[in-house]
Parts: C-alpha cells; sequence; structure tokens
C-alpha cells in the first residue's frame, strides 16, 4: 500500500457514506457496507503511513522454540517445536525411553540414524541448509566441535555445507545423505557460523554427532511425511489461534479468516519465553502476541485487539497445556470470539497395511476424527466421510459436530481430536472441570485439497477440526481468556482410562475376549519376547480347546462312516429332494448321528480367533516389538514383517503404498502361512468320492490362494499365530487319528436299518428309535428334532371315516335323517 501511494498515481477518494448509499440500492444491499480498499486508503496520510498514534511493528523472520527434550536425563517425554509464524505446533515427538534406555516409541519406517528436526527450508541455496532451531537432547545438540573455546551442539543460523564431506544443499539433499546411515554410526558435519562481531563474516567448523533412533514424530507437517505422504495434504500447523467473531462479522464458510482482516496464522507473533527454572515443577513455557491497531480492524467494523497464546510442558507428561486470550484494546466494548483449529498432520505410519477397528460400517482410515458429549458419547468420524463429504459439490465440506443452537448436552465437551491406530492427540478440558463448556460450535474438517488425494490413498487423508468459542461482551481493557490441554500420547489402556480418553481404545465386538488375551500376552510377554508370548499364548488357547477339538475329528471320522450311505440314499432319491432329505434324517436318528455336534468347536473357535486378531491389531506393546534382537526383520510385529523392498522394481499395481495389491515389501511369514494351509488340506482332507466332491475340494484350495492375497500384509505377529495354530492343528490331528477308535463307530446291522442304534431288533420295519412327543407340538426329545419340528411341522394325518364325528341331531337344517 505505501509503495503504490508513492509510485503510483492515487485514485479518488470515495466517501463511504455515499458508497454505502450507492450499495444499499441493489436488491442484495447489505445492512451495513464497508469498502475495504476504500477505507484503508482513507485511513493513509500523505506519506503512506496511519494516521493513528499506534503503529504495529511486527517481527520481520519467524522464530523457532521447543518445549521439552530428547534427554533421558530430563525426564520428559516429548520435545514439542512452535512456529512464531501463526504461533502454531510444528512438530511433536515422542522422546520417553525404556529401561535399557532405547526410544519407546520410536518410527518404525524408517531405519536409518537420526540427526535432529531443524526446521530448514527444502529449497536450494548457494551454501547449504539453514538450521533454525535444535532441540535439546538430540544429537545435534550434542555434537562435539573439534575447534578450541567452541561448544558443544549447533546453533540456530548454522549452515549445514557438508556431512562426511558430501555437499549439502538444502534440507532434502541432507536427508538423502542421512538414509545411507544406521543408529549409531558417527557423522562429521562441516558448518558455517556466522561471528558474532561480525554479521557479514562466518567461520568454518566442524562437528562430529553420534546418530541415534528416530524418534515417532507424532505431529509433523505434511511436507516432512517422507514416503508416507501423498499429494493433496496440507503442510499447515496445529492448533492456530485466530479470530473467530468480532461486532457482527465472523468467518465464512471454508475460510481461515474473517474477511477484510489480516490472518494471524500468516503473521509472526511476538515471542516471550519462561524461565524453566522459575515455573512450577520445572515446567517449560513459551508465550506469543500478535496485536491489531484501530486502522487495521477499521474495515471489520471493529476496533483495535490483541491476541495471547501461551504452552507450558511438565516433565513425566504427555499433557501440553494452553492458555489462549483475545484482548480488547479499544476505548468501548465489543463483542469477541475467537477460533482454534484442532491437530492435523498425526503420524501416517502404516497407513498402507493397517486396519484400524472401527465402529463404523464404512471402516476408518488412518487419521479420524473422535469426539465425546454428554449427549451423544463417544464418536467417532471416518476421514473416509469427510472426503467423501467434501467430494459432493452438493454439500459443505466441513461437517457440523454441533452448533450455536444445540441443545446444551450436546455442546458440552468432554474431548475432541484425531485418533490413528496406536496414538491419539485430542483437547482436553482443565484438570478441575468435567468438561469444555465454552464452545459454541464444533466443525469437522480437511487440512487437505480433496480433489488432489489420489484414488485408492483416500485412507492417508488429512483430517482435523476446529472449535469456535462463545462470544462474549468485552468491556474496555479486558479479555477473553481459556486453558485446555493437549494430550498427545499412546493408546495405553491405563493411560488413556487416566485422561478420561479410554473409548479411544476400541476392541469391536468381542472385547470380552480380546482385553483377557491381551492380559495373558502381557503376562506371556515376562520371558522378554513378544514373539515368544504370542506362540505362548497360541498353544495355551488351542490346548484349552483340544477337548472340542478332538470331539470335531471323531465326528469328522463318523461322518466319513456315514458317507456311503447318504450316498445310496441321494442316488436313491435324486429327483426327490424332500424324500432325500427325509431319508438321510432319518438314517442319522437310526445310528444316533447329530450333525450339528461338529459345528460346536467352530462357534467356540471364531469369537477366540476374531478376539485373539483384535488384540494383536490394537495392543500398542506390540508396536516395534522385534521378533528377535539379533535381526531387523520383523522388527515390529504390529507390521508386515517387510523381508525385502521391491517398490523400486515391482509395478505400481502390486507394490505402490495403498495402491498395490501387495505392497512395497516381499513379506515371507504369508507365504509360510499358506503353505501350511495348503498341507493342512492335503493331510487331512478325505479323498474325493465323486466329481462334485473333487471340484469342491480344488475351490478350496483356490480359495486358500486368494486369502494369501488378502493376508499378504498382516501383521508379523498374526502371521506368527497362524503359523503357530497350524503346526499344532497338525500335530494335534496326528495325536487325535492314533487315540481314535479302530473299530468302526457304527454296526453294519444299525447301517442296514435291522438294528436300532439302541439295539432294538427292528422286527423287519424301519429301525428308528421312538421318540417321546415334547409337548404340544410333537417332535423328538433333542432340541434338534424340536427345532425341525417348528420350522417344519407336519400335517395331522386325515381322521379314518370310523373316527369321524356325526353332526348333532338338530343340526342339519332342521331335519332329522333317517337310518
Amino acid at each position: 500500500m505505501s509503495l503504490r501511494v508513492m509510485f503510483v498515481p492515487p485514485e479518488p477518494i470515495v466517501d463511504p457514506a455515499d458508497l454505502a448509499a450507492e450499495n444499499a440500492t441493489g436488491p442484495d444491499a447489505p445492512g451495513e457496507v464497508v469498502d475495504t480498499e476504500t477505507a484503508k486508503i482513507a485511513d493513509l496520510g500523505d506519506d503512506g503511513e496511519p494516521t493513528d498514534a499506534e503503529k504495529i511493528e511486527r517481527p520481520e523472520t519467524p522464530e523457532w522454540r521447543t518445549l521439552g527434550s530428547m534427554d533421558p536425563k530430563s525426564g520428559q517425554l516429548m520435545l514439542v517445536t512452535l512456529n512464531s509464524r501463526g504461533a502454531g505446533i510444528e512438530r511433536i515427538e515422542l522422546t520417553e525411553r525404556k529401561a535399557n534406555g532405547r526410544l519407546k516409541y520410536r518410527r518404525v519406517d524408517v531405519r536409518s540414524g537420526y540427526l535432529g528436526y531443524f526446521a530448514a527450508d527444502p529449497m536450494s541455496t548457494a551454501t547449504g541448509t539453514e538450521v533454525n532451531i535444535v532441540g535439546p537432547g538430540t544429537p545435534a545438540a550434542l555434537a562435539t566441535c573439534g575447534t578450541d573455546g567452541v561448544g558443544p551442539g549447533l546453533k540456530p543460523g548454522d549452515v549445514i555445507v557438508s556431512l562426511d564431506g558430501e555437499t549439502v544443499s538444502n534440507s532434502v539433499t541432507l536427508g538423502e545423505l542421512l538414509l545411507e546411515t544406521k543408529p549409531g554410526d558417527e557423522v562429521v558435519l562441516e558448518v558455517l557460523r556466522k561471528q558474532t562481531d561480525d554479521a557479514t563474516s562466518s567461520e568454518t567448523l566442524k562437528f562430529t554427532a553420534k546418530l541415534t533412533e528416530h524418534p515417532l514424530d507424532l505431529v509433523r507437517l505434511a511436507g516432512t511425511g517422507g514416503e508416507d505422504q501423498i499429494p493433496g495434504n496440507l503442510s499447515r500447523l496445529s492448533s492456530l489461534l485466530t479470530v473467530g467473531k468480532i461486532g457482527r462479522k465472523e468467518i465464512a464458510p471454508g475460510a481461515h479468516a474473517i474477511d477484510s482482516m489480516q490472518d494471524p496464522s500468516k503473521l509472526i507473533w511476538e515471542v516471550a519465553d519462561q524461565d524453566a527454572s522459575s515455573s512450577e515443577e520445572g515446567a517449560e513455557s513459551v508465550s506469543f502476541a500478535v496485536r491489531f491497531s484501530e486502522a487495521e480492524m477499521q474495515a471489520t467494523g471493529g476496533h483495535a485487539i490483541g491476541l495471547q497464546r501461551s504452552y507450558s510442558l511438565s516433565p513425566g507428561s504427555y499433557m501440553l497445556d494452553l492458555e489462549l486470550q483475545i484482548d480488547n484494546r479499544a476505548e468501548e466494548a465489543q463483542e469477541l470470539a475467537y477460533r482454534l483449529e484442532g491437530i492435523n498432520g498425526v503420524t501416517l505410519e502404516g497407513w498402507w497395511y493397517s486396519n484400524k477397528i472401527s465402529p463404523n460400517w464404512g471402516g476408518s482410515a488412518a487419521r479420524d476424527l473422535v469426539y465425546k458429549t454428554a449427549a451423544e458419547g463417544h464418536e467417532l468420524l471416518s476421514g473416509f466421510g469427510l472426503l467423501k463429504r467434501a467430494r459432493n459439490d452438493a454439500m459443505p465440506n466441513d461437517q457440523n459436530l454441533f452448533a450455536p443452537d444445540s441443545p446444551k448436552p450436546n455442546r458440552d465437551l468432554k474431548y475432541i481430536g484425531i485418533d490413528a491406530q496406536y496414538f491419539t492427540v485430542a483437547y482436553l478440558p482443565p484438570e478441575d472441570q468435567p468438561s469444555l463448556t465454552t464452545f459454541r460450535r464444533a466443525i469437522a474438517s480437511l487440512a487437505a485439497d480433496p480433489a488432489e488425494i489420489p484414488k485408492n490413498q483416500e485412507k492417508a487423508v488429512n483430517t482435523t477440526f476446529y472449535l469456535d468459542s462463545v462470544a462474549a461482551e468485552v468491556s474496555p481493557g479486558s479479555s477473553l481468556k481459556q486453558t485446555l490441554r493437549l494430550f498427545a500420547g499412546p493408546k495405553q489402556p491405563e493411560l488413556m482410562e487416566s485422561n478420561g480418553l479410554g473409548d479411544c481404545v476400541y476392541y469391536g465386538w468381542f472385547w470380552w475376549v480380546a482385553k483377557p488375551l491381551g492380559h495373558l500376552l502381557h503376562l506371556f510377554s515376562m520371558v522378554g519376547n513378544y514373539a515368544l508370548a504370542i506362540v505362548l499364548l497360541t498353544v495355551c488357547v488351542r490346548g484349552a480347546m483340544f477337548p472340542l477339538s478332538r470331539k470335531a475329528a471323531v465326528n469328522a471320522q463318523r461322518m466319513q462312516e456315514l458317507a456311503p450311505e447318504l450316498k445310496k440314499i441321494t442316488e436313491k432319491h435324486k429327483d426327490d429332494m424332500e424324500a432325500r432329505v427325509r431319508a438321510q434324517r432319518e438314517l442319522q436318528q437310526r445310528v444316533g448321528f447329530n450333525p450339528m455336534s461338529g459345528c460346536l468347536p467352530m462357534f467356540v473357535q471364531l469369537p477366540i480367533f476374531v478376539g485373539l486378531y483384535r488384540t494383536l491389531s490394537v495392543d500398542i506393546e506390540l508396536r516395534q516389538a522385534a521378533f528377535s534382537s539379533w535381526t531387523n526383520w520383523a522388527s515390529n510385529l504390529a507390521a508386515p514383517d517387510q523381508l525385502m523392498y521391491w517398490g523400486d522394481w515391482m509395478w505400481d499395481y502390486m507394490s505402490a503404498r495403498g495402491i498395490g495389491w501387495l505392497g512395497p515389501y516381499f513379506n515371507i511369514l504369508p507365504v509360510v502361512v499358506t503353505l501350511l494351509f495348503l498341507a493342512q488340506q492335503k493331510l487331512f482332507m478325505p479323498p474325493a468320492t465323486d466329481e462334485q466332491t473333487a471340484m469342491t475340494q480344488k475351490m478350496m484350495s483356490y480359495m486358500t490362494l486368494i486369502m494369501a492375497l488378502l493376508f499378504f500384509r498382516v501383521p508379523a505377529g498374526l502371521c506368527i499365530y497362524f503359523i503357530t495354530s497350524s503346526l499344532w492343528g497338525i500335530g494335534e490331528r496326528i495325536l487325535v487319528k492314533r487315540t481314535l477308535p479302530k473299530t468302526p463307530h457304527f454296526d453294519k446291522t444299525v447301517l442296514e436299518g435291522s438294528v436300532n442304534s439302541r439295539g432294538g431288533d427292528s422286527g423287519g420295519e424301519l429301525a428308528v428309535t421312538p421318540k417321546t412327543p415334547a409337548g404340544p407340538t410333537g417332535g423328538g426329545n433333542s432340541w434338534a428334532d424340536r427345532l425341525r419340528q417348528k420350522m417344519n411341522p407336519e400335517e395331522p394325518a386325515a381322521p379314518l371315516p370310523r373316527d369321524r364325528k356325526r353332526p348333532p341331531a338338530g343340526k342339519s337344517g332342521g331335519k332329522k335323517k333317517r337310518n
């Protein structure tokens, strides 16, 4: 604006009153019309500066701040990176350690060494990549310098020009060079550092850093997602704060700021650090502030305001305390409200193979929105549904969770956040409050361009939300304040329950089986290896079901003995289905065989199998639990074993992330599972007696191969269960076969029909043991007989002529019949 006034002939100044009167003649004239451009020009003096006394001076370059540390001695569980451009959260890394000193939650998709997060510009430069932030306790912060008098660690403003002698032009090339390393390697960094006494000159320093494992970046920008990033997701800071309402002006649907007002998320806020030693319990805090002058707010119809916010993190906590504040800096009261955006960019780890259990029939995405209100309870909104909604031109992109006119219980918010398979990031009320009641609107949204999300990769869409506070009349010099907490941590049942997020750990319908099996799995994990614990759990479960399995084997053997007789019945009544079914039922009753008894083990095993599958899918302890410590193969039992990477030569239809049927890795464990399934069919399937049976057995073999394709990306822990269960099944069948009676189950005379199953002589008639009627409906003694009788009731036989009742005398038209 200033340059235009100085170098371009000024446009004629239009009186706002005249413009309002002119616009008021239109059919769609608003109640109050303010021309943004006219208002701005009228506020400028001859030199292009605001005419009011206050001039807002904002920083010209953004700054980064961190809370927490990667140093085990600090006791911190997180390392949070904040950006003063928008005063939002740029990154959250989990830094909790195990007893052996290793990271408890690390990235499972990267095996290279970790140097640190620098918030570096990805664009190429002539000198190298500039360091904007160095997290405490990271390898970059602990790097030692060979020059005397220079302390340890890289500093903001340093420029990395080479790594182990290889030139570094930007953050991308630095990341590519680090991909060739592994945790524990030492690298030499050549760094340019500006002289303190002469900002125009620099000195070259060499630092030696020892790389570590990658901590899990639970929240990150989409642009730093690596191979997990897909086109269409936007790189946007999380937890941004802006003005939601001032006077009668609100943020328009789909926008991020009030029209004609500068977007606070694009401005650089002032930073104020707080010393950790002066805070309670050693908490670290940082505050941000931005002001808007009277001239800047005139275009919105409001007056001077200010925004303030602070973050605080205590050791040993996954909670980030937030304080929000909007100040009325004018000399008159204003109606104000703020908008708080939610978290976006939650980790996408394993999105192309993971199957998060969802209460919705449509399934869940890698990032889903979860919230809980007093009226509706826990709700999950799938990212799939939000993306489908955004692609529907007939519907607004954002989905309303509750509105200002919603009943009060619907606005009684217990929590709201983004849920991944093993982690959740959510807003919670302050510790002394049961819920958040100061928000009038909650909206589910996307931090993505729906049109750019590739097909078959919709699961990785970036899901987010925002909250609008209740509007309040704020007197001059007063403020509208809000405190809340941000939980960013693992879905450990005890931790989630203690913070009121227990409903986010979802096992599905078979929770009553999955939870006890999970406790039993943790008990077996005391052996020191979760792969072995899964084997022990499988043996324990299959051993407990051995009596049922033996009964099923005996039932199968009896069925084989009946097969020839059933075949004779089929040939005899090939054209009469009803007679064939009746003859088969009579045969089964004669020999005392119940075909339903063989289905009982199946009904018992099904919930156990599904429950165990849910346990392995939900239990976070299996995440990054290795098959063995001496190999990197199957280093994450919650993921495929990833024996070999073939994504660089296999066509995308088979190997692309999210698109391919098999995924970018060749997995050996599903192949072993398939071979064992085929071996079980070959060993224990009875020989085919006709063409129909042979075709059925062949189709079962084909279905097993198809299931192998569908199960190719199942977690390694589940494959270990399948392998153990199959081996147990083979051994069990061999053992049961040896314990089965050598003599036939049915006597030949019983099969022929001369003697019934109870030893009585048939007397030349059909040898079926008579059944006692079961009540007025008839039927046999067994529940199966009674069920069949109810489903197919037999028609009563017609009475004989001698048994028919004659009509009483006088009832046939008033005339008597003569004999």
